[in-house]
């Protein structure tokens, strides 16, 4: 997968790195070591991408490890919860290949694409996924998924054809399929994979 090198190469990134796997696996909130095992997990189920959210220290320090422990296999990891041009420069610090927001700043944006890192922020609103396209994004983070529906992607994709959509938020095997059918181009998986009673639910999901 390229380096970032201008406001527009991120989509291509985002859609090589999700053509052949519409899930990703967000880890938030573990120490260190159960980070990197819940990686670790996620890959050998055949996840390629893999979030981890930094807000605090001890996890910036989970992204980093885990930004090691994917290198030998070439295994992007990203950093979530990116709210701020300065958690931008974190995360690039840190080794992160992209960067996750809740939200949408043309800041963070501009910060994340200088760095060479591209940018999946959240959107909820028709005014959100406008800017988006403004900026010349193509990706978008759908947050929160479950809040907003599955009928939400049918509605917003009539006026914002040229988007891709990551549904987040509430996500997990029981529903992952909804909205995959409803519209998204790819879900966000995150507690599901802590429980091991619902690993093969997720084997499941991945298996098509």
């Amino acid at each position: 997968m390229e380096t970032v090198t201008g406001p527009l190469t991120g989509n291509t990134w985002f859609a090589d790195a999700f053509a052949d796997v519409p899930l990703m696996a967000i880890l938030r909130g573990y120490d260190v070591d159960r980070t990197v095992e819940l990686a670790r997990t996620a890959w050998s189920l055949g996840i390629k991408i893999v979030e981890v959210t930094i807000q605090s220290d001890t996890a910036v320090a989970a992204l980093r490890a885990t930004v090691e422990a994917g290198r030998a296999d070439g295994r992007p990891v990203g950093a979530g919860t990116v709210t701020d041009p300065g958690l931008a420069a974190t995360a690039h610090a840190a080794g992160a290949a992209f960067t996750v927001a809740p939200g949408l700043s043309a800041e963070v944006v501009a910060a994340s694409h200088a760095a060479g890192m591209p940018h999946l922020p959240g959107v909820a609103t028709g005014t959100e996924l406008q800017l988006a396209a403004g900026l010349g994004l193509t990706w978008v983070k759908a947050f929160p998924a479950t809040v907003l529906g599955t009928g939400w992607f049918g509605a917003m994709r009539g006026p914002f054809p040229q988007l891709r959509y990551v549904a987040t938020g509430g996500i997990d095997p029981g529903n992952a399929a909804a909205f995959l059918a409803a519209g998204a181009d790819v879900v966000a998986l995150g507690s599901a994979l802590a429980d091991p009673a619902a690993l093969p639910a997720v084997a499941k999901l991945l298996a098509g």
